[in-house]
């Protein structure tokens, strides 16, 4: 078997390099898939999945085989922005392949690893699945801005959950057994405004947040690293005010933070860490967490919670001890073990609803929202072949 999956996924590079260079030349920022959703489930039917299907939000499923125990492997489709244009020594939406490599906005974060779970699909299809199982391949949407919000609602709304998710953002081929988290705050500070050519008869709310600005700083410095996320951090990210005018002192200010989390932080651990600043509690300033509107290209809208919790599998878990014997049996080496940098859709999956997940792509991460981001030929096809071999691991 190992031998023929090689075989396979090398006889699919042609077809697997063409598709991934078309829907990297699709423009598919967060909220407007439509296209790349419309050439993908093209690809899924093309290549003989027995059955694909968009829900409501938008995002898409292709499904093999018609066993009860049901493994998902999810790739987003959507991309950030490219920025500016003068740094990128390519064409963001070329496509390009050049020396083994394949460059454009999306090619390693994460259209990569998409399109080489669509092919593994495909591959399995010729090399049979194994029996009792079902495997759904989702180019799900609306990662990059609400990551979660898709699995929320597969789960929620179309009531699949799989047994097991494995995610296909970049890894550099190692297996990714979990992330930190994200949790986003706002501390609001209310003063008096007044007019700003006698301050004293007024009362400046930014005045009372500069105190807290250094407490957050300190706060950064004394978290402590813990297990393998190691350390979380917080920092401020962005100050506002409000006032009548700019002739007015400031009755409003506001501290955005960016949390990240690692084991054993909760929102309402680190909310409690911050309300108990001092300078947080001589001010009188409120804490709330901020949600946002998120709206697919279907037209649906959900509302998410800025709160993105932490996840981690053991290594000892059976998900990951399947991932490592498949890739041992495969590639003939020793398996790597990684967590990620960046935040996920195991916010939802594993982070919220406990289902085992785990992560594995071609692409390096550091590339990830950059000019010039690109992957490899030889990691999409490695890639492939894992998935393939993983399924039938995990199958059998």
């Amino acid at each position: 078997m190992r031998e023929k999956i090689f075989r396979l996924a090398e006889s699919l590079q042609g077809s697997l390099l063409a598709f991934l260079r078309e829907i990297i030349a699709i423009p598919s920022m967060c909220g407007n898939e439509a296209a790349v959703v419309a050439r993908i489930r093209q690809e899924m039917e093309r290549l003989g999945y027995d059955e694909v299907w968009t829900d409501d939000l938008g995002n898409l499923i292709g499904r093999i085989g018609g066993g009860a125990r049901l493994l998902a492997i999810d790739g987003h489709c959507d991309t950030v922005d490219v920025g500016d244009r003068k740094n990128w020594d390519e064409d963001p939406f070329g496509g390009k392949l050049k020396g083994g490599v394949v460059y454009g906005r999306g090619a390693s974060d994460q259209k990569g690893g998409l399109a080489s779970a669509i092919y593994a699909g495909h591959l399995l299809k010729n090399v049979g699945i194994p029996p009792g199982v079902s495997l759904i391949v989702v180019a799900s949407v609306l990662e990059e801005d609400f990551e979660g919000c898709c699995w929320e609602y597969i789960i929620g709304e179309d009531d699949i959950v799989p047994e097991a998710v494995v995610l296909t953002e970049p890894s550099s081929l190692s297996i990714a057994v979990g992330q930190r988290g994200r949790l986003e705050m706002e501390i609001q500070a209310r003063g008096v405004s007044c007019h700003a050519s006698a301050p004293e008869r007024g009362e400046n709310a930014i005045y009372k947040i500069a105190p807290i600005i250094r407490e957050v700083e300190q706060l950064n410095t004394s978290l402590e690293s813990v297990g393998v996320l190691g350390k979380g951090s917080v920092t401020v990210t962005q100050v506002r005010s409000t006032a009548p005018s700019l002739c007015a002192v400031p009755d409003g200010a506001t501290l955005h933070l960016d949390r990240r989390l690692t084991e054993g932080d909760t929102m309402d651990s680190c909310v409690d860490e911050v309300r108990a600043l001092e300078s947080v509690q001589k001010s009188g300033a409120e804490i709330r967490i901020p949600s946002y509107e998120a709206r697919s290209y279907t037209g649906i809208h959900r509302t998410v919670r800025a709160y993105y919790p932490m996840w981690l599998m053991e290594e000892e878990h059976p998900l990951v001890r399947s991932a490592v014997r498949a890739y041992e049996h495969q590639f003939q080496e020793r398996a790597k073990m990684r967590t990620w940098v960046f935040s996920t859709n195991g916010v939802a999956t594993k982070g919220v609803h406990g289902i085992p997940t785990i992560g594995f792509g071609p692409g390096d991460e550091a590339f990830a929202h950059r000019p010039n981001d690109q992957v490899r030929v030889k990691d999409l096809l490695q890639a492939m072949a894992f998935y393939a071999a993983f399924v039938q691991e995990w199958g059998g």
